[in-house]
């Protein structure tokens, strides 16, 4: 079996979806962006098509290694995405050809179901409160929200005592047997993690996530060592060799996007690292439904996997959701908190191929939104 094409779509709200045609007629669908630069994912992913038009399917390591390393210039959050989409497509296409879900084809499942967290907004404590209670009444035992909006680069006593008060009103709806998540999104310095942190200790969040910028990974070790609280991160982590100066300085989560980090060849492997340092493994996946499918299938066959994230009803997906271009629903349906293990085969997610194409007839072009700070300087978003 032989690759014969690859095409690209640009699906609202903000994905890229690649799919991969065959001379046996069996395709393979994957997921490859960088959110806010599309476009220029797309130009990559063609390129990187030159590599395996005509090539054989089977092949997927050989064609991971060609993909990342036949470039003098190599990764990259541009780079490494174009290639997880192809790499997802790929393991697809082998999982439909050998009748099997792509878990089995990594060594078989070791769980049953996953435990699986949705996020929730609101700037005000009332509101995160009644978002809380909405996901705990739908069966929900974990969610996430972001610790602030802007924060100072020095924090105010006010800016503190916000995120302080938000994550203690997400704990009084959850109550000890549910768990919060609290997202820095690499918006606050060290200094303000290492002050805000130890406050949030006697609420217990499963995990602080992304307290530094992925380039400031050298000073995960200052916040490791300033809290009980379990550090993750690794959404802007793209190969093994990004997180291992993550693990080495402590981090209790690892965090890689089956559409950043390489697919599904280069995550299974990354998830194995974190093995060996005791790191648990909860994939980032704020995205669409092929790079959750991709995630359940390597957190069906991964020992240290604790926790999936999931973006249905999420706030960034605004005139779309995950679920519009999907025919077999069913496998995206969560029950007290938990998915159960797909059955069928590849990625186990069945793409109305029809209403992609629509849709990317319409296209978009979904900016990262950025902030500046009073003074008129740059702020992270």
């Amino acid at each position: 079996m032989r690759i014969t094409a690859v095409e690209t779509f640009l699906v609202p709200p903000r994905w890229l979806f690649v799919k991969i045609s065959t001379d046996e007629g069996i395709a393979g669908w994957g997921e490859a962006v960088v959110e806010g630069r599309a476009d220029t994912v797309r130009a990559a992913v063609g390129e990187l098509a030159e590599l395996l038009i005509g090539q054989p399917v089977m092949r997927i390591e050989d064609h991971w290694q060609v993909m990342t390393k036949s470039s003098f210039y190599r990764f990259g959050a541009v780079f490494s995405s174009a290639v997880a989409g192809l790499d997802q497509a790929l393991w697809d296409i082998q999982g439909k050809a050998l009748g099997v879900p792509v878990h089995v084809l990594l060594g078989g499942p070791v769980r049953d179901r996953i435990r699986v967290y949705c996020w929730v907004g609101g700037d005000e404590p009332s509101e995160v409160a009644e978002q809380i209670r909405a996901q705990v009444e739908a069966g929900f035992t974990a969610v996430k929200m972001n610790a602030s909006g802007r924060m100072s680069r020095i924090a105010t006593v006010a800016e503190i005592d916000g995120v302080v008060q938000r994550v203690a009103a997400a704990r009084e709806v959850l109550g000890a047997d549910r768990d919060v998540a609290v997202d820095f999104h690499g918006r606050a310095s060290v200094g303000n993690v290492r002050r805000i942190a130890p406050l949030l200790e006697p609420l217990q969040p499963l995990f602080i996530e992304e307290p530094t910028l992925p380039e400031n990974s050298h000073l995960l070790r200052e916040v490791t060592t300033a809290t009980t609280i379990p550090v993750a991160t690794g959404e802007r982590l793209f190969n093994r060799q990004e997180f291992l100066p993550a693990l080495q300085a402590g981090i209790a989560v690892a965090q890689p996007d089956l559409s950043h980090a390489g697919g599904i060849s280069e995550v299974r492997r990354i998830a194995s690292l974190a093995e060996t340092f005791d790191v648990q493994l909860a994939p980032h996946c704020p995205l669409g439904p092929l790079t959750l499918a991709a995630s359940l299938q390597v957190g069906f066959a991964s020992p240290n996997h604790v926790i999936q994230e999931q973006s249905i009803g999420i706030h960034y997906n605004q005139g779309a959701e995950v679920l519009d271009h999907v025919l077999n629903r069913e496998v995206f349906r969560f029950v007290d908190g938990y998915v159960e293990r797909p059955l069928g085969p590849g990625l186990g997610v069945e793409i109305d191929e029809a209403s992609v194409r629509r849709a990317d007839q319409v296209g978009h072009r979904w900016r990262t939104p950025w902030w500046r700070y009073p003074d008129g300087s740059f702020a992270e978003w």
